[in-house]
Order: structure tokens, then C-alpha cells, then sequence
């Protein structure tokens, strides 16, 4: 196993770099952040041990970088800030686990194995899908970065099924995991809240081309038929509405 130790502290990075040797490890140590960036998306590691007061570039860039990279070795942020808001934006920008110094190596230990299982599998902290984006840290959903009003359920609807992204989920995955396990009424709740969600997002078929104006949003749309369509929505909000159009379309 191989492991990244970035921590600008002499003493902690050689503890923590004896530690993982004598299990067996083979540990790379870089003293600032910067340095530890370009370890991280340079080579290949089974996990990053990564302080937050770094020189160069604090732990919490670091961490939005990786993630930014698509490298998704795990983290596990080590650091003497004990604040709650600093454990929950390390884990937010992507760190998988959060220790606070002073630790305990039979506890940093089992957290290490623990990394090991869940692996390095893809895990973004901003979800995506074409041009809509969901973070689930503060709950802004965009479409083309702009933001979309969703009620509580429509957003827990849109992030589960953006989690399971290119697997097939039955309606009744869907109620257990947005309602629960104990709900009783209509299962077609689930086209309900399915329908609200197009209307709100506006899935339209590709490829799709924008003209904005201060009055309207327009979108031209081929269909499967081959016939074109011009979609507009009014400055009001109103639904979009789809009507023939066999003209193409004026530069934008």
C-alpha cells in the first residue's frame, strides 16, 4: 500500500510516516500543499493523509482541487482544528474521513483500513448531469448555472436519482428512499413528483441551442422525427410550450 502524507509539522509527519512504514506501508511526505496537489494528481496512492494549515495552499484548496481533478484517492484530513464548521467543509469538498490532532494510532489505524474498503470509487461533491448541477452541501440545484427553485422532496427526488445516475431504479427504490419504507399512498406519487421535476429542470431532447433575451428563453430542439420545434417560456414563468417551426433558427 502506498500512502501520501501531507503535513508541514516535522515531528507529526515522521510519527505518522514511522507509524504506516512499520505496517507496511510505502509513504511519500510533502510539506506544503502545493507539493502535495502535484503528488496526489501525479501519482498513484491508496490514500492521502492531508493537514489543513498548510503553507502554500491550505488543506481545504487542496481537497477541491483533487476533486475538481477527478482524482478520487481517499482523504483523510488530519488537523488540530476541532470546530464542527471545519470538519463539515473538509467533508463537504470532498475529504472522506476528518481526525483531530492529537489521535490516536490505534485509531487512525482502523480509520486507514476503513478508507481501504470503501476504495477509491467516483464520489463528486458537486453532482452532475449535462448542464444541471446539484450540490448537496447547500442545496442549489443549476441548470447552465442558473439556479432552480425545487421544493424539499422535488430536490431529495433529483439527488437520488442524479446519485444513481446510468442505473435503472424501480418506483419502489424511489418511495423508499424519498418517502419511506412505510408509505402507504399512491404509488404513483412518484410520476407526480417525476413530472414536477421535468417541468422545472426543462429535459428537453438533444441538442439543444439557447437564444436569450430579457423577455424569453428560447430553445430550438430537433425531435426524433426530425421535425424542428421552438420551445419559449414567458418572462412570467409560465409552463413552456412547444409549437411546430420549419424555419431554422435566427443567430442568436
Amino acid at each position: 500500500m502506498r500512502a501520501l502524507v501531507v503535513e508541514d509539522d516535522v515531528r507529526v509527519a515522521e510519527t505518522v510516516k514511522r507509524m504506516l512504514v512499520s505496517d507496511g506501508w510505502s509513504v511519500v511526505v510533502a510539506r506544503d500543499g502545493a507539493d502535495g496537489l502535484w503528488q496526489a494528481t501525479e501519482n498513484e496512492f491508496d490514500v492521502v493523509l492531508l493537514d489543513i494549515m498548510l503553507p502554500t495552499m491550505n488543506g481545504f484548496q487542496v481537497i477541491k482541487e483533487l476533486r475538481a481533478a477527478q482524482v478520487w484517492t481517499p482523504v483523510l484530513m488530519l488537523s488540530a482544528k476541532d470546530g464542527e464548521y471545519d470538519q463539515a467543509e473538509a467533508l463537504d469538498y470532498g475529504a472522506d474521513d476528518y481526525l483531530i490532532k492529537p489521535f490516536s494510532v490505534v485509531v487512525l489505524k482502523a480509520r486507514l483500513r476503513a478508507l481501504l474498503r470503501r476504495g477509491g470509487k467516483e464520489r463528486p461533491a458537486v453532482l452532475t448531469a449535462g448542464l444541471l448541477t446539484l450540490n448537496p452541501s447547500d442545496h442549489v440545484v443549476c441548470r447552465d448555472d442558473e439556479p432552480i427553485n425545487l421544493t424539499p422532496r422535488e430536490y431529495s427526488l433529483l439527488e437520488f436519482l442524479m446519485r444513481n445516475k446510468g442505473r435503472a431504479v424501480t418506483k419502489t427504490e424511489i418511495l423508499q428512499s424519498i418517502w419511506d419504507e412505510n408509505y402507504g399512498g399512491d404509488g404513483n406519487i412518484v410520476e407526480v413528483y417525476i413530472r414536477y421535476l421535468r417541468k422545472r429542470i426543462d429535459v428537453l431532447s438533444e441538442p439543444t441551442r439557447f437564444a436569450r433575451s430579457a423577455a424569453r428563453a428560447t430553445v430550438w430542439s430537433t425531435s426524433s422525427s426530425g421535425r424542428r420545434h421552438v420551445v419559449r417560456r414567458p418572462v412570467s414563468g409560465s409552463s413552456w410550450r412547444k409549437t411546430p417551426h420549419h424555419r431554422g433558427p435566427a443567430t442568436p
